[in-house]
């Protein structure tokens, strides 16, 4: 979806060390800004599926990284909220409570904490547009876990696999799958208007 957008794009896989060597890549081929792009999980519980993120900083634990704003414009409407960048899954609702808690941050992903590293390490500006999936209130069943591989593909083996294995999770799986696709179509919403501005 967002090579419609015209922009080089490196897939960091859903993981911190995949998104920086991503991020990596696309430094050393020469780009002037960096852009984490995708889903995150939801911490606030007024976060709904589909709602889109352009926040203006992004918290790790070790650190306050913030957004450019003249580039998050570009992206659609920044707004005052914190971006939680976790180096591993935060699957269910009670952590998701405890994070949003401590850190008041609304959302959280895998991949914006070490793109917003690298950015820093090279002094060149970087946003985030991410869209809301699993609301706080959702627990991730355990076939969600399944990270894509380093392309960006689905492992639907191992998916398969995981349902198979624990099939009390399939109730849930149509919840997911609808909130995948509110977040799909908030994202492909947000890259159609972004090239309507170009």
């Amino acid at each position: 979806m967002a090579r419609r957008l015209g922009w080089p794009i490196e897939i960091g896989g859903g993981t911190y060390a995949g998104a920086m060597l991503a991020a990596e890549r696309l430094v050393r081929n020469g780009v002037n800004a960096l852009v984490s792009f995708g889903v995150a999980g939801g911490l606030d519980p007024a976060m709904r599926p589909g709602t889109i993120l352009v926040p203006r900083e992004v918290l790790t634990d070790a650190e306050r990284l913030p957004t450019d704003q003249t580039l998050g414009r570009r992206l659609g409407t920044p707004s005052p909220i914190i971006l939680f960048g976790a180096d591993s899954i935060v699957s269910s609702a009670a952590a998701k409570t405890e994070l949003f808690t401590a850190t008041r941050a609304v959302a959280v992903d895998m991949e914006s904490g070490a793109i917003a590293r690298v950015a820093a390490r090279h002094g060149i500006p970087f946003a985030v547009l991410r869209a809301i999936c699993d609301p706080a209130e959702h627990d991730l069943p355990p076939a969600a876990l399944v990270l894509p591989d380093r392309h960006g593909a689905i492992m639907l083996r191992r998916i398969f696999h995981s349902i198979l294995t624990q099939p009390r999770q399939l109730r849930s799986l149509p919840a997911l799958a609808a909130n995948a696709m509110a977040a799909r179509r908030a994202l492909h919403a947000a890259v159609t208007q972004i090239r309507a501005h170009a």
